[in-house]
């Protein structure tokens, strides 16, 4: 099954990344698995196989619609961590290159896992293998930050493992044998004991939505994201939190067919809402940058989780902005580490002048904010709109004005303190020093790779894509 190698393939490269005896050219492994990662995927993507019944991992609709994303961010991601890698040569890369082609591999087993336990397994298995990605830096604050990510997101990982066990016990309270498959349990639907469910739901949307980053469950993003590699940042705000949405996509579904969907549709509501007004709030404070990409996660977390709330049509707007999101915060992650390393800091006060110092990145993270904050013609712009369609025919008149409310604040935010940091005079430590950073292809192109992805899924967004997306919301929400 051609589906297994997505899972394979990189899991071998990361064999092969420990086992290479070479620092200078073990960073190449990313690029080669990244190419074929993505050409499997997208080769799934146009020709999709028949799920086997009672398989525990299957290239299903909701993992189509989803991976070939993840994919093409590895891969943009692979390519400027050659060169990043060069740059940091004073840094072994040999648990790095592993590190990141083994999540890769694990997020391609999660996404296709279609037993909760499989699923269970992968999400704590990337967990820890993200660990020394996040320790890259060898700081005292990326040291707190690596914690902080283990402890919180294992405690996480922790109540959705009790959340597994309890929906185990609601089918074999109604009757069933406890098996976790997800179709087995959506066919014995209303069956499923209706007190074990309801506990079984809130316990994985709080053990899920953690390692997703929705309020209050995300105090780990800032540190995580603030001390990470900018790729690693990337793949986080892309590749593990829509891991851990599709966790969420898979157990509603099972909580829908028990008859509880109008449950599962407020909680994630109020999630949904509650974490933009959070991220927005932090978004009009923070003064640094990369903790601000850090509450920017939250704030589309959040979008995700609203658009889940929406009915069919919700959720094939959310699945769209899964790829908005996650390809426009490539750019923004890739340009502001730039920025980070020309700067020497990261916070407004320490922090101007990027123009004239990393002009070419300093350009990439203005573009870049203008399309995450969702103005035209890039996608993000057209998924949120969506989301927001979706509100209005589900008469959610109320939660779709909060929402616009919440994206114009996180507007003011991060274009306040973006264009605190680009214009202005450099400060005089950095005028003595010069420029610190050469800007390279191969540190300006990925970032501006990820910019044409948005902006291609903006204005012409394959109708291959739109059936994907559609296909797997109707899968999750068959009713209109």
């Amino acid at each position: 099954m051609k589906e297994i190698l997505l899972i394979a393939v990189p899991l071998v490269f990361a064999a092969a990344a420990f086992a290479w005896p070479s620092e200078r050219t073990r960073p190449w492994l990313l690029p080669v698995a990244g190419v074929l990662h993505t050409a499997l995927a997208l080769w799934l993507l146009i020709d999709p196989p028949v799920l086997a019944a009672n398989a525990w991992f299957g290239f299903d609709p909701l993992a189509r619609a989803v991976l070939p994303m993840v994919s093409l961010l590895f891969l943009v991601c692979s390519i400027y961590g050659v060169t990043y890698l060069h740059i940091r040569a004073e840094r072994k890369n040999r648990i790095f290159v592993a590190a990141l082609l083994a999540t890769l591999g694990l997020l391609s087993l999660a996404m296709q896992a279609q037993n909760l336990g499989l699923l269970w397994v992968a999400a704590e298995a990337t967990t820890l293998v993200t660990v020394p990605l996040l320790h890259f830096n060898s700081t005292a604050r990326a040291f707190e930050a690596s914690w902080k990510y283990l402890l919180i997101c294992g405690t996480g990982v922790a109540l959705s493992l009790l959340g597994s066990f309890c929906l185990g016990y609601a089918s074999r309270q109604g009757g069933g044998n406890g098996n976790l498959n997800f179709t087995a349990l959506v066919a014995q639907g209303a069956l499923l004991s209706h007190p074990w469910l309801i506990t079984a739901w809130v316990l994985l949307l709080a053990g899920y939505g953690t390692k997703m980053g929705l309020a209050p469950m995300h105090t780990w993003k800032p540190d995580a994201y603030g001390e990470a590699p900018g790729m690693v940042g990337a793949l986080l705000a892309g590749g593990t939190t829509t891991m851990a949405f599709v966790a969420i996509l898979r157990v509603k579904q099972v909580v829908d067919a028990a008859g509880a969907g109008a449950m599962t549709e407020r909680t994630l509501l109020v999630f949904g809402l509650f974490s933009m007004l959070v991220a927005a709030l932090f978004l009009l404070t923070t003064p640094d940058f990369k903790r601000m990409l850090a509450y920017s996660s939250v704030e589309h977390m959040g979008i995700l989780a609203v658009g889940a709330a929406l009915g069919s049509a919700g959720i094939a707007a959310a699945l769209f902005h899964v790829w908005t999101n996650g390809l426009t915060k490539g750019a923004l992650f890739l340009s502001a580490g730039n920025i980070r390393r020309a700067a020497g800091a990261q916070t407004e006060d320490k922090v101007a002048g990027m123009a004239w110092r990393s002009p070419a990145s300093a350009r990439i993270l203005v573009v870049g904010i203008l399309a995450v904050t969702a103005c035209p013609p890039f996608g993000v712009f057209f998924s949120e709109l969506k989301i927001i369609l979706a509100g209005f025919q589900t008469n959610n008149f109320f939660a779709a004005t909060v929402f616009l409310g919440c994206l114009l604040f996180a507007f003011f935010g991060m274009t306040r303190l973006v264009f605190a940091i680009v214009d202005g005079r450099p400060r005089a430590a950095a005028r003595a020093t010069g420029k610190q950073l050469r800007e390279t292809p191969g540190v300006i192109v990925p970032p501006l790779l990820f910019l044409a992805l948005s902006l291609w899924l903006g204005l012409a967004t394959p109708s291959l894509l739109r059936d994907a997306w559609a296909a797997a919301a109707k899968i999750l929400f068959p009713t209109p």
